[in-house]
């Protein structure tokens, strides 16, 4: 997972709070449809739970992440599979794989143009991707909510960006530039349960401070209690949370003779 400003993850945290993550991956694995001996890359594999299910399907996998929290723990829960520390977008295997498989990671990396240039040149011609990761309109309640504390409290960076969400459009637009053909794509409403009344501070705790760069520990606290109960009247009820999730499922084919 990357962005504009490298993100420090609390991975253990991660897989015990965000366990939806890699749960909600199915859909694109199922696009994925691996197959026993093939080469597959997981771009922005985080723990590598998915990287892991992929492997039981046979394939012989390797995983790739930005952030050194997320591969420990990968390497660490599976220590037969291949993961590297590097950043995807620059990063290039020995030899190209015959899919590339992405969950939840993409809108981390906001030079979405170098991600998508990467994923084709780490496949071989006739090779595919199917990925997963939000579209647009993605936690728009959320980001509303933290602007709006934010500028109560004079904060300049009021409307920061730090993921990328596109329309079907875009992004199909984007892959083709780069040699992808895009079979199948589809962006679609996923609401999303935060179990606990602590779940949606939990999930600004887990992600939230890429919306503030370089705000203390303590506005951070302050800031995401406030969100927090700015959106607790329309999305709270009956012990748990649910969180407007929009995402954008691609399936492409890399076109012979490109990259």
């Amino acid at each position: 997972m990357e962005n504009g400003q490298r993100v420090h993850w609390d991975a253990e945290g991660y897989d015990k709070s965000m366990g939806f993550v890699s749960r909600y991956g199915q859909d694109a694995m199922s696009w994925l449809d691996p197959k026993p001996g093939e080469r597959i890359l997981d771009f922005g594999c985080g723990t590598g739970d998915l990287a892991a299910r992929i492997a039981e399907e046979g394939a012989v996998v390797e995983g790739v992440d930005i952030s050194p929290e997320m591969i420990d723990r990968a390497r660490t829960k599976y220590p037969k599979l291949v993961f590297h520390c590097a950043d995807a977008k620059t990063w290039r295997p020995a030899e190209r794989f015959d899919a590339v498989f992405s969950n939840a990671a993409l809108h981390w990396m906001k030079d979405a143009e170098g991600a998508a240039r990467a994923m084709a040149e780490c496949l071989k011609p006739g090779g595919r991707l199917a990925a997963e990761f939000g579209g647009r309109g993605n936690v728009k309640c959320v980001i509303k909510a933290m602007n709006q504390t934010l500028k109560r409290h004079g904060r300049e960076d009021v409307g920061v960006m730090p993921w990328y969400f596109p329309s079907v459009g875009e992004y199909a637009s984007l892959l083709e530039s780069v040699g992808f053909e895009v079979r199948n794509a589809m962006l679609f409403e996923r609401p999303t349960r935060l179990d606990g009344e602590d779940g949606m501070l939990r999930w600004l705790e887990m992600f939230g401070g890429a919306l503030i760069p370089g705000a203390t520990q303590s506005e951070k606290a302050e800031w995401f209690a406030e969100s927090a109960e700015l959106l607790k009247r329309k999305y709270y009820h009956e012990g748990a949370w649910i969180i407007e999730y929009r995402r954008l499922l691609i399936h492409a084919v890399k076109i012979d003779g490109l990259s």
